[in-house]
């Protein structure tokens, strides 16, 4: 990850996370909130990883989606 400050030390680059999984998603939220341009890779067609799968959380069993 490279950071370049300017003078009104505001954040100035970009980030690859490798992985739409549940904390490659969450990373990329605090990055981007970071002031970071972020891009999300994921091989599968679909983002969300295992907990895509799930029906049901625990222990509120709330749907995972």
């Amino acid at each position: 990850m490279e950071e370049i400050t300017v003078s009104q030390n505001q954040t100035v680059g970009s980030v690859m996370v490798v992985g739409g999984g549940v904390a490659g998603m969450q990373s990329a939220l605090d990055l981007a909130n970071s002031g970071y341009f972020v891009y999300l890779l994921e091989n599968s067609g679909a983002i969300g990883g295992a907990m895509a799968q799930l029906d049901k959380t625990f222990p509120t069993n709330d749907c995972a989606m």
